[in-house]
């Protein structure tokens, strides 16, 4: 399945789309690295999968992984190709059990892609970074590649369920390393200096307008 979506789908997407890819040669080509993202769409995660050279990690939701039907299984081996790791968001360990997932996939060499901000923008806006980001680079030793998305809102809206073809941006920043901060990981002012750190990155490669607050969760949103 990995193979058939790196060889087949990513091409086909790309002939498609033709998403405009800068910097992507900044990306480590070995060694534990952080694509920390900001979040416009719901196309987000799969289109860092298919212009990314290596293998890149998600979190993903549990329950997509289980289910007995076969288009469960199709589905949930359809993800884990992409790149999901399941992690259980309804236990009231969650945040932990997201970065522990992030731990093991970084102390094994191997590449993984978050959204500090914890959830999509609905008002374009670059907002407040979470600092599991922080948590993960400092515990970690991996560099973080901050990585800015453009008009991937445009192709699936909020509320829409078929992709649209629309122009697609993705700018990889430069690598940040924080090991200056080494066995500093537990300080909230460190974590929050990183995280703060990251997310100018972001802002300066996205263009977005900078929030210094956290993006309300859309159940939130939705109460208000």
């Amino acid at each position: 399945m990995h193979l058939l979506i790196r060889w087949l789908l990513a091409p086909i997407t790309r002939l498609l789309y033709r998403p405009v890819v800068e910097g992507a040669q900044r990306i480590p080509r070995s060694g534990p690295v952080i694509l920390a993202a900001n979040h416009r769409g719901a196309v987000d995660t799969a289109v860092i999968s298919l212009v990314t050279s290596r293998p890149v990690s998600f979190l993903g939701k549990a329950e997509y992984f289980t289910g007995r039907g076969l288009k469960r299984r199709l589905g949930a081996r359809f993800l884990s190709a992409l790149g999901y790791v399941p992690v259980d968001r309804a236990n009231a360990k969650a945040g932990l059990a997201a970065l522990d997932a992030g731990r093991t996939v970084l102390r094994s060499g191997g590449v993984f892609a978050i959204y500090p901000e914890g959830t999509r923008s609905v008002d374009g806006r670059l907002h407040r970074g979470h600092t599991g980001v922080a948590s993960l680079a400092l515990s970690t030793g991996a560099l973080v590649v901050p990585v800015a998305l453009l008009g991937t809102e445009k192709v699936q809206p909020i509320g829409t369920k078929i992709p649209r073809i629309a122009p697609l941006t993705v700018r990889f920043g430069e690598p940040l390393d924080f090991s200056r901060y080494e066995g500093l990981e537990s300080s909230a002012a460190i974590r929050r200096a990183v995280t703060d750190e990251i997310m100018d990155a972001i802002a300066g490669l996205s263009g977005q307008e900078y929030v210094d607050r956290y993006h309300p969760r859309p159940g939130d949103i939705a109460a208000a």
